[in-house]
């Protein structure tokens, strides 16, 4: 998401914009939204804005746009996989993507020309995760629903 300065950065600050979509406009609505952030650089980080600015670890300019609802997870990616494994709980069928999915996916966008989110680099990683690592994450998920009888 745009920071306060409006030029899109990744966490490490480096500027994405060439591969972001500035959609930050249509959270600025009376539409309920909910963002997954991780590095403070994320849409609906700017619940946490000045909070943000204090973590070290964190960017130093963080987006701005708020949401109706944040959602903090060590990788965005797989905040989106566990809002999708709680809805899934909730309407008792899974909507996770399968591993094969998942993973098409990851290589569709980078061979499209998206980056990876810590190196900046086009290659098939999650915020530095390999393809096999963000894919433990999802099956990890897969296997919770599964014992809880949802599959």
């Amino acid at each position: 998401g745009l920071p306060g300065e409006g030029k899109c950065r990744g966490m490490r600050g480096r500027g994405v914009a060439a591969y972001n979509a500035r959609s930050d406009h249509i959270f600025n609505s009376d539409v309920p939204s909910v963002g997954i952030g991780d590095g403070g650089n994320e849409i609906g980080m700017g619940n946490l804005a000045e909070e943000v600015t204090q973590v070290e670890s964190l960017v130093k300019i963080p987006c701005v746009t708020q949401t109706t609802k944040l959602m903090l997870a060590s990788v965005s990616n797989w905040g989106g996989y566990g809002l999708a494994a709680a809805l899934s709980a909730l309407s008792g069928r899974n909507l996770l993507p399968s591993i094969a999915e998942e993973q098409q996916l990851l290589r569709d966008t980078v061979d499209l020309g998206a980056v990876d989110g810590m190196s900046a680099k086009q290659e098939y990683k999650v915020d530095g995760f390999t393809i096999e690592e963000n894919s433990e994450t999802v099956q990890a998920l897969h296997d919770h629903l599964a014992s809880v009888g949802i599959g």
